[in-house]
């Protein structure tokens, strides 16, 4: 009975547990199960209130590249030298790219000399100066002109005298009253005197001395330096008081007015090349200005120690800028293609980005997104993405200004 009890009493002991463990259990379950859910609530709120200042930034940005307006005032755009130009059509791709140098025609350069020496009595012109044709340079002292104005003057009385002879011989032989060799004797020394006058007036011309104005009156010492071809006075090798030998060169006078270019062209490109070609060419000095000329004739034989020829071509407008001896870098247009063109400084870019900005009114500026194409001599082919108004209003330099105002600030954000 005993060892009945005790077991008895074990297993209400063992139930008394499971009961309260299934009681404990059953309270814990609400508890931990709303603990989970707090905590879960807690975490979605934390990553809201982190991705809120994300989106923001975010909404920010975008509204920050939406603006393709900027507007400046007078002072900015003096500031900046802001220019406005027009797309050109331009050949970009279709060039040969040769160099070349521009020279001078022999006809349009002159080195001025004397016939006789003589002491420099006066300097009419400067260096750089542009003179005419005929107009007097300088003047020279030469006692010996007038042993030839003298010279002149007598025959000039003497052939006066022969003519008056050679007439009255001529009236007496048709009387027959003089022999024909009489006649023949005036005749020959008729001749002869004619002959020695235009050697003497053509004398006085080249010493600068108009024969008409001789008289026994006015003889003058002085020999007048002239212009043989209009031009700028590029050099000077007188000095007042210096004596100027004869054969000197005094003056170097050229006319940068027909200047051309001499182009050199290899042997692979000859073929290429025709007479008529457009060309488009800067100077070493100034490579942001593009000058044009036209080819107007090629060589036809290979210049000493390379295969190459040199082509000649015109310069089609007139500039102070260029001068003879300069080094060149030209492209020869080979056909008509055409392509929408800026200089380089119109079109700018940020990151994989580029972009022009039109003139939409005064001092407003739009900005126009664009694809670059081929670049060279100073401008760049541009393809728009949009539409662009004909004959539309450029901005071709101050361009990096107008970007750095819209895209203010975008680094800091």
């Amino acid at each position: 009975m005993q060892i009945l009890r005790k077991t008895l009493l074990k297993n209400r002991n063992m139930k008394v547990s499971k009961i309260k463990s299934y009681s404990i259990a059953t309270y814990l379950l609400p508890f931990v199960f709303g603990l989970m859910l707090f905590i879960t609530s807690c975490k979605n709120k934390a990553t809201e209130a982190n991705a809120e200042p994300s989106a923001k930034d975010s909404t920010a940005k975008k509204e920050a590249t939406t603006v393709t307006e900027v507007e400046l005032t007078d002072d900015q755009i003096k500031a900046i030298g802001l220019q406005i130009g027009s797309i050109e059509q331009r050949n970009l791709k279709s060039t040969l790219k040769v160099n070349g140098k521009l020279t001078l025609p022999p006809q349009n350069q002159a080195q001025v000399s004397i016939l006789t020496g003589g002491i420099v009595k006066s300097i009419n012109v400067t260096e750089g100066t542009f003179v005419k044709q005929g107009q007097t340079l300088a003047t020279i002292v030469n006692n010996e002109v007038i042993q030839l104005q003298q010279d002149y003057l007598e025959n000039k009385s003497q052939l006066v005298y022969l003519q008056a002879e050679f007439k009255r011989q001529t009236d007496l032989q048709e009387d027959r009253i003089n022999a024909t060799k009489t006649l023949q004797q005036v005749q020959n020394e008729l001749s002869m005197a004619q002959a020695k006058q235009k050697g003497l007036q053509t004398k006085l011309q080249l010493q600068g001395i108009n024969y008409t104005k001789i008289s026994t009156t006015n003889f003058t010492n002085r020999i007048a330096v002239t212009a043989p071809i209009s031009g700028f006075v590029h050099h000077i090798n007188l000095t007042m008081g210096k004596f100027a030998d004869a054969n000197t060169i005094l003056f170097d006078i050229v006319d940068n007015r027909f200047l051309h270019l001499d182009l050199t062209l290899f042997e692979k490109d000859i073929a290429r090349v025709k007479v008529g070609n457009k060309v488009m060419f800067t100077d070493a000095n100034d490579v942001s200005h593009v000058h044009p000329a036209t080819i107007f004739a090629l060589n036809k034989s290979f210049e000493d120690n390379q295969q190459a020829i040199i082509a000649h071509a015109k310069i089609e407008e007139q500039t102070e800028t260029l001068l003879p001896g300069m080094y060149v870098e030209a492209r020869i247009q080979i056909d008509n293609y055409k392509a929408n063109a800026l200089p380089d400084d119109a079109v700018v870019s940020n990151g994989d980005e580029h972009y022009i900005y039109l003139e939409t009114k005064k001092n407003h500026y739009k900005q126009i997104p664009v694809t670059k194409g081929v670049s060279d001599i100073g401008f760049t082919e541009i393809l728009p993405l949009v539409e662009i108004p004909a004959n539309a209003k450029v901005v071709i330099k101050g361009a990096y200004y107008l970007l750095s105002q819209l895209t203010k600030g975008s680094g800091e954000e």
